[in-house]
Order: C-alpha cells, then sequence, then structure tokens
C-alpha cells in the first residue's frame, strides 16, 4: 500500500526556525497534532478557564524564528489576556522583511485585518489575508499580495498553521469582528525581541530596521494592550494603547508629518543630524496627549464618586479598567467605499469632500491606492495585482 503523497512538501531553510523541516516531515505522514498545538477539543474550557468567551476582541502576535503564532482575547478590564500560542507549521524564507512580489518571503510589520480580509474563495476558505503591503511596505516600494494566515503545511509567504488549528484561529476572528471588533491587529515579529535575541542577530543585514519593531513588542509586554501605530515619514512610531483600546481601527496606518526637516525642499523621510547622520523624523502623535489626558480625567471622577469600600474595590482606582468606561478617540475619515454606499446622501456627500481634500498630515509623495485586501491597484486598469501566496 502506497503512502501518503508528499507531493506538497516543500523544504526551504535559511538560517532560522529548523524545525520547519521535522513539521513538514510529520505533516506529510499526516502526524498530527503538532507538538505544542493547545487541546483543540476543548476551547470552550481554556476560555472559561481564563475569564473569555468567543466575540470578545483579539489580537495576533508571530513570531517567525520561533515559528510560533500567539493569540490574545481582551479581558473584563480592557486589557489582553493570553490564549494560545500555537507552533505554525511552515512559514517561507527567513527573518527580515518582504521587499517583492515573488521573492517567495513572509513579511514583518505591523498589520491590520476587517471582515472583507477573511471572506476568501479557493483552496483556503477558512483564512485571512493580512492586507501586505501595509502604507509602511508601499512608502518603502514593497510589493506583493495575498499574504494569508491559512491552514495546511505548505507555504511561500504566507503561514501555513494545519487545518485544526486554522479552524480554532478563524473561528475566534470570525466571532470578534461579527461581535463589534472593526478590525484585528496582527504584528509580526522575526523574532521575539528580547535583548538577548537582539543582541544574537545584532550582525543581521536587517538588523538596522528591527528598531523599529522592537518598541511595538515592548508596549505590549508592559501593557497587555495592543499599541497605536502610526507612520512617520516612512518609519513606524508607536504609542501606548489604553484599556479597552485594540490598536487602532484604520484600514490604513495614520501618516503624521515630521515637525521638522532639513530645509523647506527637504525630504521629509529624512532627517540629517549635525554629525551627517541620517535619523527617523521627529513626530508627534498629535492626540496621545489629550487621549491620556480625558482618559485619566474619567477614571479619576469615577473613583471620586465613589465612597468608602466602593473607591478602593474600584477596578478604576486599581487601574483595572472596564472598557466602556474609557473616552474612544475621534475617528479618522477612512475611506471605505462599501460603508459609504450604506450612508445617507448628505453623509455620503461630507465623507466624499474630506476624502478629496489634500491631506495635509501625508508626506510628500504619491502612495499607491489600495483595495479592501491592502493590495496595491493597477491605476490604469483599476485591477489589483494579485497573485496567492507569495
Amino acid at each position: 500500500m502506497a503512502g501518503p503523497s508528499a507531493s506538497a512538501l516543500e523544504v526551504v531553510l535559511h538560517d532560522v526556525a529548523p524545525d520547519r523541516v521535522e513539521r513538514q516531515r510529520a505533516f506529510s505522514r499526516g502526524e498530527l497534532p503538532i507538538p505544542g498545538t493547545p487541546r483543540l477539543d476543548m476551547l470552550d474550557e481554556r476560555l472559561k478557564e481564563r475569564g473569555l468567551a468567543q466575540g470578545r476582541a483579539i489580537y495576533i502576535r508571530i513570531f517567525k524564528a520561533e515559528s510560533e503564532l500567539e493569540l490574545w482575547m481582551q479581558n473584563s478590564s480592557g486589557t489582553f489576556t493570553h490564549l494560545a500560542t500555537y507552533p505554525i507549521c511552515h512559514w517561507h524564507g527567513t527573518i527580515g522583511p518582504k521587499l517583492k512580489e515573488g521573492d517567495k518571503q513572509s513579511p514583518e510589520g505591523f498589520y491590520s485585518v476587517g471582515i472583507p480580509q477573511t471572506r476568501l474563495v479557493g483552496r483556503w476558505r477558512k483564512a485571512f489575508n493580512l492586507g501586505f503591503p501595509n502604507l509602511h511596505d508601499q512608502l518603502l516600494s514593497r510589493t506583493g499580495s495575498y499574504i494569508l494566515v491559512h491552514g495546511g503545511c505548505s507555504s511561500v509567504g504566507c503561514f501555513a498553521m494545519t487545518d485544526p488549528v486554522q479552524d480554532e484561529i478563524y473561528g475566534l476572528a470570525r466571532a470578534a469582528l461579527a461581535a463589534g471588533q472593526e478590525r484585528f491587529q496582527v504584528h509580526v515579529f522575526p523574532f521575539r525581541m528580547t535583548d538577548a535575541n537582539l543582541v544574537r542577530f545584532g550582525g543581521h543585514p536587517w538588523a538596522h530596521t528591527w528598531a523599529d519593531l522592537k518598541p511595538a513588542y515592548d508596549s505590549f509586554e508592559r501593557t497587555r494592550v495592543p499599541p497605536k501605530v502610526i507612520v512617520c515619514g516612512i518609519r513606524y512610531q508607536v504609542a501606548d494603547g489604553l484599556p479597552g483600546e485594540t490598536g487602532g481601527t484604520e484600514k490604513r496606518l495614520p501618516v503624521l508629518r515630521p515637525a521638522s526637516r532639513v530645509a523647506a525642499s527637504a525630504d521629509l523621510t529624512v532627517v540629517i543630524d549635525s554629525r551627517g547622520q541620517w535619523s527617523p523624523p521627529s513626530c508627534t502623535i498629535e492626540d496621545e496627549a489629550r487621549r491620556k489626558a480625558a482618559y485619566a480625567m474619567t477614571t479619576s471622577a469615577t473613583v471620586e464618586g465613589l465612597a468608602g469600600p466602593e473607591a478602593a474595590a474600584s477596578p478604576l482606582a486599581t487601574g483595572s479598567v472596564v472598557p466602556d468606561a474609557i473616552p474612544s478617540a475621534p475617528k479618522p475619515v477612512v475611506d471605505d467605499e462599501a460603508r459609504t454606499r450604506t450612508k445617507p446622501a448628505a453623509a455620503r456627500s461630507g465623507r466624499r469632500a474630506a476624502r478629496d481634500a489634500p491631506d495635509t498630515l501625508a508626506p510628500s509623495g504619491a502612495v499607491p491606492p489600495t483595495d479592501g485586501f491592502g493590495t496595491a491597484l493597477n491605476t490604469r486598469t483599476g485591477r489589483s495585482q494579485a497573485v496567492a501566496g507569495n
């Protein structure tokens, strides 16, 4: 009797995650689950154990060198609780960002996923599209499309989780979106960004780019709230999230104009210091002080309104904050065709005017438009330049 076909086995190794070889071999022999997989048949019990429930907001972190995907869920205090760490069956390439369509490299950076990115057809119906290239990638002229988190154990740019694991991740993601989370964040790191790992990979050709990723890792480790990420020039900039937030709802990363530049005609993406060294432009996250001040006023007023034991027991007094008590920052205008069609005529008119107005915060230079999946559009035909899984 012939054994199972191994035609889908594709082993490509460079300098990290040698476990990918054994995982693909085990998968081809039908040996599941992969060691380290949580008890998928006990999801309800695992959720109850942690005080969580399906429909809570989620946040995902991916670590390439460790071949791990973490899923976190928002708890009743507005911070996030770790639900599971899933072994990634296979990802392609090595540590370092994805640069161009067809390089078979997995990306690194900060991505967000909305409902349209979970409605896929074809081989991977229970998958979601990360939205690569995001605005940061586009400003660096990186190209590619349809980078998914999907099932199976074969990948040329995506993250393959096996079907049973992806069923659980996809179900929790769809439940969160259906319950009102507008977008969930997926942050992809080259490795766990500890000081020891930064030293270990300090001589890597892409080490200079990881300084932009580490603040987001550190912020979440410190606050257990997905951080707020913006683009400053061509660089990521991060601010701590507040309890009750989920990392932002924008389809595209917010852009801030650098606060200083060498001259009026200088490139906004570059600042040269007094020694002639290149340094990131300084941006101020404009609403950060206002958000924190409003949050402090709300929590202070609420605690002061309580008396005696109630004040001491209040989650606001202890820093454990109920999400509904937290003021929301004003939402930016998002160019979302599907939502525009559902608004009254007056709202559509206002949205269209805001959309067509010049962006005073955006850096100079045209940014390629994107469709709902974050893929670059062909400006001549209006069609996506999409080749799945690259």
